[in-house]
């Protein structure tokens, strides 16, 4: 086949410590600088957004800085997003080893960005309120992206020459059919609100609850099968950069991510922002709050003020194409990692399970020195039973009879896992 053929003459996909030296070599040996803006506009207060540049994982070492982004778009009140915006970093830096390199800390943070969505949303829960929300955040290491989100928020990339990338999934139930699966083979029902006379109107919501998401934080009254595992994506953008558009459903509800980066092409990120919240006004009217953070990711010989230029006219669309990978493609780390180049990024990893078997369980750097009975979720060192283990008021409950052959998990997070997983209801207090 065409396809088959266009394949073979795609370049070698490269391992991430070989991209990570190049990047430290030659003119490539200076980080890039990151430029960034936002705007909004609110309708219901509900929008929050993280804007943090400079971020060190080691504290006063220059060269371990990153940059993080994010949007949480809340719904049922503002709680979760709140909540969400001031601990979920702080959850994810949690889960990563300290005193590792700058590969093993790339080669970790889809775990640990797993493992800090699971603890925010457990700490949020256990507050006892009913909000939720979405997450998108984004975490910028030299020229390495890597995002996680749930909800509907949306990440995308655009790069020199046009190429415009989608780095998140939308975990709508409407157009999300792997999710209805999952909701439905947990214990939920999805369908349509159902009107007098049987009349079904509006999209496809998870009951109890109605929510429209298959995936966010909080939401304790819809169910445990309503999950805060993030989709992850991680790419090596090449040494031309590349701009990132970061918005709620206010945003994408209105326009589609071509339109958007073709909105502010070529403009510094400040105006880029709010030209694409303008151009969703535009389309739609202010019908939903709407956020948008734009971030570029810029070479340090270019200035600060370059962006992604025009296309030219005949751009290559099958780039694109070929790098928006369906949401049931994963991208492994370690020895069995599958990178792919295309064109203008490198893909280093993606997964999308909602199992957290598959997303804790695997891929554990061998360097990561992790006492082995410290809680993967929210790392706290426990003292193992061969049959018991303690609950959280410190009573013991016989060990669950399901083998997790992953990372050590104490009782309250094993039990968020069951009840995700559609084998036990998280909020029982009672021992089995």
């Amino acid at each position: 086949m065409e396809s088959d053929s266009i394949e073979e003459k795609l370049p070698r996909a490269l391992p991430l410590a070989t991209l990570i030296g190049r990047e430290l070599r030659g003119g490539g040996s200076e980080r890039p600088l990151v430029r960034f803006g936002h705007s909004g506009f609110a309708k219901r207060g509900e929008d929050y957004f993280l804007v943090k540049p400079d971020c060190f994982r080691v504290p006063g070492d220059p060269s371990s800085a990153f940059s993080v982004f994010a949007v949480f778009d809340g719904h049922n009140g503002v709680s979760a997003a709140v909540f969400s915006k001031e601990h979920l970093l702080e959850d994810v830096m949690s889960a990563v080893p300290q005193g590792i390199s700058r590969e093993d800390w790339l080669q970790v943070l889809p775990r640990a960005l797993v493992a800090g969505f699971v603890k925010t949303d457990i700490d949020f829960q256990r507050k006892g309120e009913m909000s939720g929300t979405t997450a998108t955040l984004v975490v910028i290491d030299g020229f390495t992206v890597t995002v996680a989100s749930v909800g509907d928020s949306r990440c995308i990339l655009d790069t020199q020459g046009g190429v415009v990338s989608l780095l998140t999934v939308d975990h709508r139930l409407e157009e999300n059919a792997e999710e209805r699966e999952r909701v439905t083979a947990s214990g939920g029902e999805v369908s349509r609100l159902n009107l007098c006379g049987g009349q079904q109107v509006g999209p496809l919501r998870c009951w109890p609850g109605g929510l429209c998401l298959s995936r966010s934080i909080g939401d304790t009254d819809v169910g445990e099968f309503i999950v805060p595992i993030p989709h992850v994506k991680q790419v090596k953008l090449s040494n031309s950069g590349g701009r990132l558009i970061i918005a709620s459903d206010g945003v994408w509800d209105a326009v589609s991510s071509e339109i958007a980066a073709q909105a502010c092409r070529g403009l510094p990120a400040e105006l880029a922002a709010k030209l694409v919240v303008k151009q969703a006004l535009k389309t739609t009217g202010l019908k939903d709050d709407t956020t948008c953070v734009v971030v570029d990711i810029i070479p340090s010989d270019h200035g600060s003020t370059s962006a992604p230029s025009s296309p030219k006219h005949n751009q290559n669309k099958l780039r694109s194409l070929l790098f928006r990978r369906s949401h049931s493609s994963v991208g492994k780390l370690g020895n069995k990692k599958k990178s792919a180049s295309f064109g203008f990024v490198e893909e280093l990893f993606e997964e999308g399970s909602a199992m957290l078997e598959e997303r804790l369980g695997r891929n554990s750097p061998s360097k990561a020195n992790v006492p082995p009975f410290r809680c993967a979720i929210c790392q706290v060192d426990q003292v193992p039973f061969e049959n018991l283990i303690t609950d959280n008021d410190g009573g013991y409950c016989s060990a669950p009879s399901t083998p997790w052959a992953g990372p050590y998990l104490c009782s309250g997070c094993r039990k968020k896992k069951d009840a995700m997983e559609g084998k036990r209801s998280s909020r029982s207090t009672a021992c089995s």
